[in-house]
């Protein structure tokens, strides 16, 4: 069994560093065809394309030019830990024991505009390139066209073993999409977490964020191999919902503080 993570926009390259295995991504090479494509364009260009302050666009624009296909502990480091939005809150890597990573990063996916798939001990280099971003590259016309067929093939030989085959998705529907359903193998269920508000249960994009790296987390420590494990997921205060779950959507609710 797969989870499928989103990465983050915001990035730590600061912070000290636990001493880890490393790997290098699966998909390099086709990560240098997307930076090539990247490396033609103007700050305005980026900034047009992905729709950036200027600041943000020249910023970018830098790293596509420094990315290199060699990644070493000088310019790259752990997705895992590179990652710092509200998913990687929830997950709290720094926080796992070694042991904890280890099985994370057999069973854990990240999905990326850039890379693909990354595993969390893979490296990677700063980059800002969302899976939505309408990126051109040779026969493709965004970046849904580009992985999809590959992501699909890469999940499917990481699952050959399983004899019923998941994959738990924890990623955005940004991000989820770019995974070809008909051309994978194996059961999708979608994991969805509500907050209790006056209009009804609703997904609140924060709140769910947080919630998506919690429930790897918690999937990370307890060593979760089968779907049904999770209904005892109750961290932050989520609770399963059978009513509103159907085989492969499972719900998980809770109260917030301001609506209880």
């Amino acid at each position: 069994m797969l989870f499928l993570l989103s990465p983050a926009k915001t990035l730590d390259y600061a912070s000290p560093l636990p001493d880890l295995p490393h790997s290098r991504p699966g998909f390099v090479h086709d990560s240098e065809q997307l930076i090539e494509a990247l490396k033609a364009k103007s700050p305005r260009q980026i900034a047009q394309l992905m729709d950036l302050s200027d600041s943000l666009a020249e910023l970018n624009v830098a790293r596509y030019q420094a990315w290199s296909p060699r990644f070493t502990a000088s310019n790259s480091r752990q997705a895992v830990l590179a990652f710092n939005g509200d998913v990687y809150d929830g997950l709290q890597a720094k926080t796992l024991s070694p042991e904890d990573l280890a099985w994370a990063n057999e069973h854990l996916c990240i999905l990326s505009g850039l890379y693909g798939v990354l595993r969390p001990f893979d490296r990677m280099q700063p980059y800002r390139l969302e899976m939505g971003t309408p990126l051109a590259v040779g026969k493709t016309r965004n970046l849904y066209q580009f992985w999809g067929p590959r992501l699909s093939h890469y999940l499917n030989r990481r699952l050959a073993a399983d004899r019923t085959p998941v994959v738990i998705n924890l990623a955005s529907q940004e991000y989820a999409k770019a995974v070809d359903r008909a051309a994978l193998k194996a059961r999708v269920i979608e994991c969805v977490f509500e907050e209790r508000k006056p209009a009804g249960w609703q997904v609140v994009s924060f709140f769910a964020k947080k919630a998506r790296g919690t429930m790897a987390r918690y999937a990370t420590r307890r060593r979760i191999q089968m779907p049904e494990q999770l209904e005892e997921f109750a961290e932050e205060g989520y609770a399963f919902d059978a009513g509103a779950s159907t085989r492969d959507r499972m719900v998980f609710r809770r109260r917030t503080q301001e609506t209880s």
